[in-house]
């Protein structure tokens, strides 16, 4: 398969994700190492599970790190940093809300 296309389907094996991705189970496990936010469930044999979320993130780690030539350092900063300016730019709606809503009320 390698083409990059996940499949519509609840759960993947580890032999699944890495032909999807097109690398080997070692550098998948080895991934799950350095980016703790990859962390897939495990089964109650102990085999991990993916779901769609968790291959889609592979992808985007194999596109920094192969395609885009970031270290692994900077492919985590990357997708760390992207998750925490969304989080604040939650936050900062938030606050604008109350703001909003207490300049009402005075």
């Amino acid at each position: 398969m390698s083409n990059g296309q996940v499949p519509d389907k609840l759960f993947f094996k580890i032999g699944e994700v890495c032909e999807i991705v097109g690398v080997e189970p070692y550098v998948l496990r080895f991934w799950e190492t350095e980016f703790k936010f990859l962390a897939p469930e495990k089964s109650k044999s102990g085999h991990r599970v993916y779901r769609k979320k968790d291959v889609e993130m592979v992808l985007k780690i194999k596109e920094l790190l192969y395609v885009r030539g970031f270290t692994i350092a900077g492919a985590r900063k990357q997708l760390t940093g992207k998750k925490r300016d969304q989080v604040l730019a939650q936050v900062r709606d938030e606050l604008r809300e109350i703001l909003t809503l207490l300049e009402r009320k005075t």
